[in-house]
C-alpha cells in the first residue's frame, strides 16, 4: 500500500460535535462542524447519517478550532479513516481504530513527553518504539501508525464481532484494558460524517449498506430481532410507555443489541408483589416478567421484557452484539407474546432516562420495524 496523504473522499466532509438524543421528546440534534477542504480547495459538509447518503455542501467558511476537537485532531481521524479504507478493512475496524487514537492520545499525534512519557510511547496509538512499532519518527507519521495498527488488528482472530475494548486491547496491551468503550460512540460519529454514514453500514466492503438485515453495523449494534413495532414510545394513548413493543411469535430468539455488561436479570414482581413469569401474563398484571437489562458503552442502558422463561445471562456477564440472551415470551403486563424493548440513557432506569428506541436505533445504523 502507497503512503499517501487522505483523499478527497474523506476530506470532502464534516464533523459532528455529539448526537444528542432528547430525553423528554426524544428527537435527534444534530451539530455539525465546517467541512475540511480537499486537494482543490473546496468544502463540504455530509448534510445525512444516512448509509453513504448525504449531500456535499459549500458553506465557505474556515474551519473553527471547537471543543473538544480541533482542525488537526480532526484530519488526523480523516487520516486513520482513509488508511483503513486504502487497506480495504470494513467500517468497524476504522471506529475501532478511531476510538483507540481517541483514549491513546486524544488524536494528537504526540511526541516525546519526558517524564510524562509511558515508557517511549508516542504518535496517535502511543505506540513504543522499543517494542518493534517503529522507530520514533515512523511511529509519528499518522499514515505509518495507522496501517501499524490495522495491520496488528487483522492478526487478531474474530476481531469483527468483538466489543471494540477487547479488540482494540489485544492490540495495544494497554494497562487500562477497559478505556477503549467510552469512546466508541463519539468515535462512531466521527467515522460517520467523516466517511459519508459509514459507521452506520454492515459487510466487509468500504461500500457499506445500511443494517437492514439484522446484522451488526459498523457502530457495534444490532436489533434485538427482526419484527413489527407495535405500540410505540409515549403514543397519545400510553403516554406512560417507555418503549416499543416488537410482536412476534413466542420462543423467538433475543439479542444483545451491543456489546455490554448485564446489569439486571430478574422476574420483576407484578402489582400484587407476586412474582409468577413462568406463565402467560395479562393486561393490567403489571411487570416486566422475566427481564433483562445491559449497560453498553457511553452509559447507554437497553431493557428487553417479557420473556418467556428466565434469561439465558446472568448478572455481571459480558455480552457482545448479536448474543442471544433469551426467547420471546408474554410474561408479566402483556396481552400476547411480543419484545417490550427500552433504550435509557446515561444508565438513567426511570423514565427521564428513557428515549424512543425507535430514533436510537436508526441512528446507530440497526433500525427497528424489520419484518420476522
Amino acid at each position: 500500500m502507497s503512503l499517501r496523504r487522505p483523499r478527497k473522499a474523506v476530506l470532502m466532509v464534516a464533523l459532528v460535535v455529539t448526537l444528542a438524543l432528547l430525553c423528554c421528546g426524544g428527537s435527534v440534534t444534530l451539530l455539525l462542524w465546517n467541512g475540511l477542504r480537499n486537494d482543490s480547495g473546496d468544502r463540504f459538509i455530509n448534510a445525512s447519517l444516512a448509509c453513504g447518503k448525504g449531500g456535499a455542501l459549500d458553506p465557505d467558511t474556515a474551519l473553527p478550532e471547537i471543543s473538544p476537537y480541533d482542525t488537526g485532531q480532526i484530519r488526523n481521524a480523516a487520516i486513520i479513516i482513509n488508511v483503513g479504507a486504502d487497506m480495504s478493512l470494513p467500517p468497524r475496524a476504522w471506529v475501532i481504530a478511531v476510538a483507540t487514537a481517541m483514549q491513546e492520545s486524544n488524536l494528537n499525534n504526540l511526541g516525546h513527553l519526558g517524564e510524562r512519557n509511558d515508557h517511549d510511547s508516542q504518535g496517535l496509538f502511543q505506540q513504543r518504539p522499543s517494542s518493534g512499532w517503529g522507530s520514533p519518527k515512523q511511529v509519528r507519521d499518522p499514515i505509518y501508525a495507522s496501517t501499524k495498527f490495522y495491520a496488528k488488528l487483522k492478526t487478531v482472530r474474530g476481531w469483527e464481532k468483538m466489543a471494540l475494548t477487547r479488540a482494540a486491547q489485544a492490540v495495544q496491551i494497554s494497562a487500562y484494558p477497559d478505556a477503549y468503550a467510552k469512546h466508541e460512540p463519539v468515535a462512531t460519529q466521527i467515522v460517520n460524517l467523516l466517511a459519508n454514514g459509514a459507521a452506520n453500514a454492515v459487510g466487509d466492503s468500504v461500500t457499506p449498506q445500511c443494517a437492514v438485515s439484522g446484522a451488526i453495523a459498523a457502530s457495534g449494534w444490532t436489533i434485538p430481532l427482526k419484527g413489527p413495532v407495535g405500540s410505540g414510545f409515549r403514543t397519545a394513548s400510553r403516554p406512560s410507555h417507555q418503549g416499543v413493543d416488537i410482536s412476534v411469535d413466542k420462543y423467538r430468539p433475543i439479542y444483545a443489541v451491543a456489546s455490554g455488561t448485564v446489569s439486571v436479570v430478574k422476574c420483576d414482581e407484578d402489582f400484587r408483589g407476586r412474582k409468577s413469569c413462568n406463565v402467560d401474563g395479562y393486561p393490567g398484571k403489571g411487570g416486566c416478567g422475566w427481564m433483562v437489562e445491559i449497560v453498553h458503552a457511553g452509559n447507554v442502558m437497553t431493557r428487553y421484557c417479557h420473556l418467556v422463561q428466565q434469561p439465558f445471562v446472568r448478572r455481571n456477564q459480558q455480552v457482545v452484539a448479536g448474543e442471544q440472551i433469551g426467547r420471546v415470551g408474554s410474561s408479566g403486563n402483556s396481552s400476547g407474546p411480543h419484545l417490550h424493548f427500552e433504550v435509557h440513557l446515561g444508565n438513567d432506569r426511570s423514565s427521564t432516562g428513557a428515549v424512543d428506541p425507535v430514533q436510537f436505533m436508526q441512528g446507530q445504523g440497526a433500525p427497528l420495524g424489520n419484518e420476522g
